[in-house]
């Protein structure tokens, strides 16, 4: 009865999930490749981008019909960010189809550990890398100066948190369904990008006009799709607490990140107990 509740209790189920979350944040830590890119990516989006399209958004290509109270490499920045979670929350997936291969499921499911801690120490862990390289980006904050105080730090790393939890589950599930390396390498790169541009990150749609008027300045499709795109929410949402500007309501880009964590988690959830 003793070793029975041994391995069915509380602290027995914690115990798991802390060794499968610290077994992904340390070998995400070691991996040298994961860290050259937490760090070149926001140089290169802050200062090449920034830098090189800063005065055709200062004195725009058209007369915008409300004041532009930030510099363009503001704007970006809360994206560049998001942009930092993305790719070590998706690619910190990799990991299930190494473990799959390699024969550490065979040995954890033959074990009493419980399949749902496998998988929410997998999504805390790669949650937890993500977010840590995305804080990274916020050391740039003084260098394009915007002012993050500590008033600040929890709406912002909450965001972040969100975002990061949605974007591994994400992952889980695009390794659940593929086999090898060379593909989930391939779908998700092809998933990062187009959301990523899609999302109102690099270029904004003037908040004065409406739909209609949009459509007229913009290609109809690509307005759709910018308002369609779930982490269009989740970057108005951070750039709302970094530079204070928002092109949607709070409630809405709320409504939406917390869907698209919840929703995420949940589809992955499933998929990984099959």
């Amino acid at each position: 009865m003793t070793a029975y509740s041994a391995t069915t209790g509380a602290g027995y189920y914690l115990s798991c999930l802390y060794a499968i979350w610290s077994r992904e944040v340390k070998r995400s830590v070691r991996e040298s490749g994961q860290l050259v890119g937490a760090f070149s990516r926001p140089l290169l989006w802050v200062i090449i981008f920034g830098v090189g399209l800063t005065p055709y958004f200062r004195t725009g290509l058209r007369e915008t019909t409300f004041v532009v109270p930030f510099t363009y490499m503001q704007y970006i920045f809360p994206a560049v960010v998001v942009l930092n979670i993305l790719y070590p929350s998706i690619q910190s997936a990799v990991s299930l189809i190494y473990d799959r291969q390699f024969g550490f499921f065979r040995e954890v499911f033959a074990s009493p550990v419980p399949r749902s801690a496998v998988f929410f120490g997998k999504l805390l862990g790669g949650a937890t890398v993500a977010t840590l390289q995305g804080g990274l980006v916020l050391l740039l904050a003084p260098y394009v100066d915007v002012a993050i105080t500590p008033a600040m730090l929890p709406g912002i790393l909450g965001v972040m948190l969100l975002v990061s939890l949605a974007f591994t589950a994400v992952g889980l599930l695009i390794a659940s369904r593929l086999k090898s390396f060379e593909g989930f390498g391939v779908f998700s790169n092809a998933l990062i990008l187009p959301l990523y541009f899609l999302a109102s990150s690099v270029f904004p749609l003037d908040p004065s006009l409406s739909v209609q008027q949009q459509q007229q300045v913009f290609p109809a499709w690509l307005v759709l799709l910018v308002r369609a795109n779930p982490l269009t929410y989740a970057i108005d949402l951070l750039r709302g607490f970094i530079i204070n500007y928002r092109e949607h309501a709070v409630a809405l880009d709320v409504g939406v990140v917390l869907a698209l964590t919840l929703t995420a988690c949940t589809v992955a959830y499933r998929e990984f107990r099959r």
